[in-house]
Parts: structure tokens; sequence; C-alpha cells
């Protein structure tokens, strides 16, 4: 199974702690996946979805809820055989009446139906975590973390997505949407905002695979950056002492080498010594011992003597310091 079809696994299993949560989750199934047919005075309630986890969860939350059960049709998919289409219907007036105004769809003296997320089932944090909890088992998704953090709610409606979007804001989660064709996606990503949706939606034990992934990515991308800064430093203490070798062994050639004062022909000839020294390590050479400035300084020194040197100064310059 996906990271994401055990995140659903989980919370299909999760229930409110009051009547209310499971009214909350219940509007966002028929949200989502509700079909509302009405005929005169009379109203009829269908889900149909090919996920077996909501139609589970949303026939658990009629029946324990209003005590009403639906009526169940599974129909085989013919070009695929492992995918089923699930559809839950209630017909009985009394019993559709009472779900639609519990769950804030049926409004005005159930003469107006509302497509939309009802505010005062959500007025509540517990009731805002069992809407998401719904609105994420209906038509959330989840990236495995080990590749990359994303996830994300697809909509065909884009009032239902700013609803959604609402909801999460109030927890801090700045979610953003963005439409895809003919859907509107919510997505999250980054890693700490889907840790706080997953804690929100109680699915407790994605949450703790969630943060041992992230634990091993951030201690790995710890490494990584480490190791490429030391790459780069010794890159750079190689590259500067390839061209500290060049100036002295140039000046070398130009027969200035006893020219050089004492001090900048010690540290040339410890260089040519030990030409993969750091300059910390060359410091600790000299006698007495100096630290990196003095040592960067003398080298600078060389080097700028080479380059007057190529430029057919260098017979001036010695002339001017003796």
């Amino acid at each position: 199974m996906s990271f994401s079809s055990n995140v659903k696994e989980e919370i299909s299993q999760r229930f409110g702690n009051a009547r209310h949560c499971n009214i909350a989750e219940l509007s966002a199934l028929l949200n989502i996946c509700g079909y509302i047919g009405r005929f005169r005075e009379k109203f009829c309630v269908k889900i149909q979805t090919d996920n077996s986890l909501v139609a589970r969860k949303y026939f658990t939350l009629v029946q324990k809820t209003f005590k009403i059960n639906c009526n169940v049709t599974v129909r085989k998919n013919h070009f695929h055989h492992s995918n089923s289409t699930y559809i839950l219907t209630i017909t009985k007036k009394a019993d559709v009446e009472k779900i639609l105004t519990a769950t804030g769809i049926l409004l005005d003296n159930q003469k107006k139906i509302c497509n939309c997320c009802y505010a005062p089932i959500v007025y509540s944090a517990c009731c805002k975590r069992a809407y998401i909890r719904g609105a994420f088992l209906a038509i959330g998704s989840m990236n495995d973390p080990q590749k990359n953090y994303h996830l994300e709610f697809v909509y065909t409606h884009p009032k239902k997505a700013e609803a959604l979007k609402e909801l999460l804001h109030t927890f801090g989660l700045e979610a953003k949407m963005v439409k895809r064709k003919e859907h509107f996606v919510l997505y999250l990503k980054e890693g700490e905002q889907i840790a706080d949706i997953l804690n929100i939606m109680q699915a407790h034990i994605a949450l703790l695979n969630l943060e041992n992934v992230r634990v091993v990515k951030d201690m790995r991308n710890h490494v990584n950056r480490k190791v490429n800064c030391e790459t780069a430093n010794l890159n750079k203490t190689v590259a500067a002492s390839v061209k500290q070798l060049e100036d002295i062994q140039y000046i070398r050639t130009k027969k200035a080498w006893e020219s050089l004062p004492e001090n900048l022909l010690e540290t040339a000839q410890l260089r040519l010594q030990y030409p993969e020294a750091s300059l910390k390590e060359l410091g600790l050479l000299m006698n007495p011992p100096m630290g990196k400035s003095g040592i960067n300084h003398r080298l600078k020194k060389i080097s700028d003597i080479a380059e007057e040197m190529r430029k057919g100064k260098g017979d001036f310059v010695w002339q001017k310091k003796q």
C-alpha cells in the first residue's frame, strides 16, 4: 500500500468523541461525494465512490449517528475486475431530511440546498478536525515522504476548496490553491505543515512514520551540506596552493629566489615542502608559529612579486626594495 493509502486506512477508523464531530465529518463526505436528488417535496441522498474506505466510513457514520441504514450496491468494473463502485442510497424522506438538516445541507425550512461547508457545523476545533479528516478521506492524497513532501485535496468546485482552505488556516496551515485542468487543487509542500495536518486528522501512526523519515532526511541533508562545505574548502585550499606553487616556481626560474626577503623565503620553502598543507598547518610549522592571516599575508606578497615579474617590473622592484 502507498503512504497515502495507509493514512486513509488509519483515519477511516477514527471517529469523533462527540456526535457533532461525526456530523461534521459526515458533512464533508456528503459535500464532496454526495448526490442529492429531489422530486417535488421528496429528497434522496446517494454517495457513489470507488474507495471502499469512504463507503465504509459513510455507512458507519450514518448508522452510528442517526441509527439509519443505507442501501448498499456494489458494481464490478468489467474492464478492471479489481475495481468496484460502491453506491450508498437513502430514500426514506424522514431519514434524508434528518441527515441533510443535521449536516447543514438542507436550509431555510427544508427549501434550500447548501452545497458548501456550513459554518455552524464546524464551529468548534474538534469539528474542524473531523471535517478535514472527512475531506482527506474523500479527495485527499499524499506523496511518499521518502521522495518529496506533498499533500493535496482535489476539488471540482472552487468555493468548496476555498472553504477548506479557510478551515486549514484556522490551524495555522497556509495551503496554496492552483487550478489543474478542470480541478482546483489545495496543497501543502512543507514537511512541518504536513506533519501538523496528520496530527489534526489524528493519523498518529502516519505522523510517527513521517517524523522518522524527516529525521533521517534532515540528518542526511546535514551530512551532505557538511561534506559539500568541506569539499569546497578543500578545493579552495588546493587551488590556492597550486597558484602559490606556480608563483614560487616562476620566481625560482627567474633567478630571483635569493633576492627574496628572509621571511618570504622561509614561507616559500615551507610551501614547496608541504604543497598540500593548509594555511593553519603552514603557520604551525613556522618557527615561531604564526597565524593564518600572517601566512596568508606572506604568500600574497610572494604572489604579488611573481605578478610584477611577469609584467616585466621585477628588476625595478628589487632595486627599489634593496
